[in-house]
């Protein structure tokens, strides 16, 4: 028994000394496929991961990236979870029923965390939001590599034990090192366990999940204490079932965990029994810590997160333009500075000079009373704030989104037509919430017109209901009946991809409701469409 202890020994160290030099030794023995439906962006990542040492080869859409797959056996894939065709899920999915062991990372877009936490759901290494900074990149593919490489050495561990031929579940566990990187350096939790159920396999991130030492746990606990009584009865018996991956096997079960101090650990669990001679001789458990991906979820479906990061996109929007409608004025204030230093340099002013020199103070000051509007109405409308509900002046209201958005609707090539009645009474509700959809209307209005064409902003008493209609109508192709519908649902757009995530009309109508008003949209293909938001007068 010693002698086929020795054995065992030696075979596991060539195996982990070979691993180790072969995934180890430098990022060109890596293969990366990367996807992508944007030449640009295909071109800049594989220039980076080029630069960094990997081997990496591009596809322009997913069904062409699997067949790259199947042709050059990447470890690694990156790709684009929005594509037109085969979408990152599908691919993922795909590429996950073909090679369980590849390793795949998907690119999501500002706003996809539903996308993003789908996509770990279905077993996905990781995910980089666009655009892709380098420091997320690189981190993402030291992660990739962590796992493809300890996934990479359980398969030769258990086929060394195979071919071996080891007699008894506890001899194996005697004899292997689960300890030497394999397991102490798996991300996810391992814990395994004898005919009894006794803890005999406990890793470092199950210490980080639980809050137990492994002094306190091996051979002293068993699964169930780490667990409520009724979520061990369930895992037990979807281990049993064949509906979660096969009899006797889990694949991506979600339940909890109970940590030391009592609270509950949302967790994803793989795992399977594990027999020795025909008979169960214990089973081994893989923990996935999920509370980070409920965080996100949480953060997904929360209002006040959501409203701000729409205001956020709005606001790179208006950046630009706001830059090109400062420079102009700041251009003129030089200009003129510098004809007063000029008419300094003559001298004492003469009455005609002392005309100019006034005549130019008046134009800096006016100039300059203009730059700072600007920039106070663009930090009014960026600043995160509690809502203030107040009287609001729709005149005022309207002034300012005109404001923030006249040089991008120039650049667009569109003419802004606006009609406020005088005496119009104020509405109730928030100044900051009721600007952010006049500006998202107006920005959908310029997405829908990108050939040029004429917006009509426009301001009216609605006397039977106490409230005033805003609208916001444009000239463009209209919208058809299917998507109105639909258009107020979050998520759903119907710009091309990388022009708009869904969020800017759910948000519109989440303000309307709270402020006890409506928006409402009429439109026929062809003959443009109109936005109307009623809100309550004061």
């Amino acid at each position: 028994m010693v002698t086929w202890a020795l054995r065992i020994s030696a075979l596991l160290n060539y195996h982990h000394h070979s691993i180790r030099e072969r995934f180890m030794t430098g990022l060109s023995d890596w293969k990366i496929v990367l996807i992508d439906d944007e030449e640009d962006i295909r071109d800049v990542l594989t220039m980076a991961l080029e630069d960094a040492g990997y081997e990496v080869q591009s596809a322009a859409d997913g069904q062409s990236g699997i067949r790259l797959c199947k042709t050059v056996s990447p470890q690694i894939v990156i790709t684009d979870i929005r594509m037109p065709g085969m979408d990152g899920l599908q691919v993922l999915e795909a590429l996950k029923q073909a090679d369980p062991d590849i390793e795949v990372i998907v690119a999501t877009a500002f706003g996809e965390m539903d996308l993003a936490i789908r996509a770990l759901q279905l077993d996905a290494s990781d995910f980089i939001t666009k655009p892709i900074s380098d420091e997320a990149l690189h981190l993402a593919l030291e992660r990739a590599r962590q796992r493809y490489t300890s996934k990479k050495q359980l398969k030769d561990y258990t086929g060394l034990l195979e071919k071996e031929k080891a007699e008894t579940i506890q001899q194996l566990l005697k004899n292997i090192s689960f300890q030497r990187n394999l397991v102490e350096n798996s991300m996810d939790g391992i814990l395994g366990c004898d005919e009894r159920d006794r803890v005999v396999i406990y890793n470092h991130s199950m210490e980080l999940l639980v809050g137990y030492q492994k002094a306190e746990v091996i051979n002293r606990m068993a699964l169930e204490q780490f667990v409520a009584p009724d979520e061990a009865l369930r895992l037990k018996e979807a281990l049993a079932s064949d509906g979660y991956g096969g009899e006797n096997r889990l694949f991506l079960f979600e339940t909890h965990l109970q940590d030391k101090s009592g609270r509950k650990v949302p967790v994803q669990v793989s795992a399977a029994v594990l027999f020795t001679n025909g008979r169960p001789a214990g089973r081994v458990c893989f923990f996935r810590d999920l509370r980070e991906i409920r965080k996100l979820e949480r953060e997904v479906t929360d209002p006040a997160r959501i409203l701000h990061q729409d205001k956020m996109m709005s606001l790179g929007r208006l950046a630009a333009s706001v830059v090109h409608e400062i420079n102009n004025p700041l251009s003129g204030i030089l200009n003129y500075l510098r004809l007063m230093s000029r008419i300094l340099r003559q001298g004492r002013l003469s009455e005609d000079h002392h005309r100019k020199f006034t005549r130019y103070l008046e134009l800096v000051e006016a100039e300059t009373d203009r730059c700072s509007r600007i920039v106070s109405n663009l930090l009014s409308f960026s600043r995160l704030s509690p809502p203030n509900i107040e009287a609001v002046a729709v005149d005022e209201l309207l002034q300012r989104c005109m404001m923030l958005s006249r040089h991008k609707l120039e650049l667009s090539n569109i003419r802004l037509e606006s009609r406020t009645p005088e005496n119009l009474p104020a509405v109730e509700g928030d100044f900051n919430q009721l600007q952010q959809c006049v500006i998202n209307l107006i920005f959908n209005a310029i997405d829908a017109m990108p050939g040029g064409g004429t917006l009509h902003l426009e301001a009216a008493l609605d006397e039977q209901q106490s409230m005033v209609a805003i609208t916001v109508r444009d000239t463009g192709p209209g919208i058809s009946p299917e998507d109105t519908a639909h258009i107020f649902e979050p998520f759903f757009t119907t710009k091309q991809e990388g022009h708009g995530v869904g969020l800017g009309l759910a948000t519109v109508y989440g303000i309307m409701q709270r402020h006890k008003g409506t928006v409402d949209v009429t439109s026929r293909p062809g003959q443009g469409a109109a936005f109307i938001l009623r809100v309550p007068t004061v």
